[in-house]
């Protein structure tokens, strides 16, 4: 049999502690090629091996969301502000508020974002594969959304 490692050796070789501050990474606006409307994007943390999940702050305006896409992993959504909806492509639509958790399985085409009438946020955890996070199919147009 093996002998447990020493707590202190493993401490050694392990990154330290890090806290990351607010503000520390900035803020940016959502690019038009995988948004409708005004979306700010604060991130949270890159993916740095060996782990692969990054996080974003993403806040919509009324009227606000992503096109169509797709991620490779899979996605959480954690709403923290405001009112939104999400749809995967051939169901409902579902309206999300602050607390809820959406799970989006890999590779299934869905949308989020605001309603029509209210602003919301959620932050966004997703996995890379490959360093691919996402791949952006198009827009949702009005029509979809429901304006």
């Amino acid at each position: 049999m093996s002998q447990p490692a020493d707590p202190q050796e493993l401490q050694e070789l392990q990154e330290p502690l890090r806290v990351a501050r607010k503000g520390e990474q900035p803020t940016r606006k959502g690019p038009e090629e995988y948004f409708t409307g005004a979306v700010t994007i604060e991130p949270l943390f890159p993916a740095s091996e060996p782990a692969r999940a990054t996080a974003n702050i993403v806040s919509f305006e009324p009227g606000a969301r992503t096109a169509w896409h797709t991620h490779p992993l899979g996605q959480r959504l954690i709403v923290t502000a405001g009112v939104g909806w999400v749809q995967e492509w051939g169901g409902p639509v579902h309206e999300i508020r602050p607390g809820d958790v959406v799970s989006i399985p890999p590779g299934r085409k869905h949308w989020h974002g605001a309603t029509d009438t209210t602003a919301m946020s959620h932050i966004a955890v997703t996995e890379a594969l490959d360093g691919k996070v996402i791949e952006a199919l198009e827009k949702v147009g009005d029509e979809q959304y429901g304006m």
